[in-house]
This record gives structure tokens, sequence and C-alpha cells, in this order.
């Protein structure tokens, strides 16, 4: 499992004792019932907003699309999250990003975003993603310095590179 600690910055003060403990291991097809409860719960309503599909054929279809590259988060040992991130040569592309609710808000995603910055920035790739409009995450992705950098019907397109 990789493993990362950070100490956090918690509701305006930093406690020392306060730490995020994150790990991700592989999905596995045990872990598909997990990953459908949390994408109808994340994304239901974004899907609805956008005026897209939204069944447990589609979202089991977006489950499994490049599944290898799957992993669980963990929060101090608790199944909080999923994330998909693929490589090559030019960009680290955020593939999904999916956060329980009752873990948002606690830095997890900001501290998965270091994380993938620091691998591609040190390597001068960029990060993209694809949010869908609406998205309360975008406002995360915009402090984070994603940029929107082309857009569809119901998706932005962001990108993030290396500061100069």
């Amino acid at each position: 499992m990789q493993e990362i600690t950070e100490k956090i910055h918690h509701g305006g003060l930093l406690n020392e004792m306060e730490k995020i403990k994150l790990t991700f291991k592989k999905a596995t097809e045990l872990d598909i019932n997990y990953l459908l409860c949390l994408r109808e719960e994340t994304m239901t309503e974004h899907l609805i907003n956008a005026g897209m599909e939204v069944s447990k054929e589609s979202n089991i279809n977006r489950i499994m699309h490049l599944f290898n590259q799957a992993k669980i988060i963990f929060y101090n040992d608790e199944k909080v999250g999923f994330l998909k991130v693929i490589e090559n040569t030019e960009k680290i592309e955020i593939i999904q990003i999916q956060i329980d609710p009752k873990h948002q808000r606690k830095g997890i995603g900001q501290k998965i975003l270091s994380s993938i910055f620091e691998k591609a920035f040190c390597k001068n790739l960029k990060v993209t993603l694809s949010v869908l409009k609406g998205n309360r995450a975008i406002q995360l992705y915009l402090k984070n310095g994603f940029k929107i950098t082309a857009e569809n019907t119901n998706s932005f397109i962001m990108t993030a590179q290396k500061p100069q």
C-alpha cells in the first residue's frame, strides 16, 4: 500500500496531533458494490443536473472504465473514496476522484491533489481532469491551480501546470 501522511490545516488551526493518513489499495471486483454506492451518492445529483443518464448500468460502465487503474482511498483505515489516474509522457490525467460526502471538506481531496502535483511537476508533466459543470469540486480545483482550458456540453476540461 502506498501511504501518505501529512499535517494539514483544520478549521483555521494547525493541530500538531491531527494528521491525515491516506492509503491507497488497488480496487478489485469485491469493491464494485462499494464503488457503485459511492458513485450513486457522489455523482447522481451532478449527472441529473447535466441532463445525463443515471442508471445502474451507466454507473457500472463508468466504474469499469480503466478499472485496472482504480484505487480505493482509505483515511485512517476507513474506505472514503476512489481514485483513477493515468500517466503518459505529457500528462497525468485524473480520470475519476470521488470522496464520500461524509469525508469531504477534511483535506482529503487537497492532499490527493498535492500528491499528484508533486509526482507530475517533478517530471514536468501537466495534470488534467474533466469535471461536470455545476460540480462543487470545481472550486477545489480552481483553488489548487487548475484552469479551465476547454469545455463541452456537460463538462469543463481543467489543467494544472508546474508553477513557473
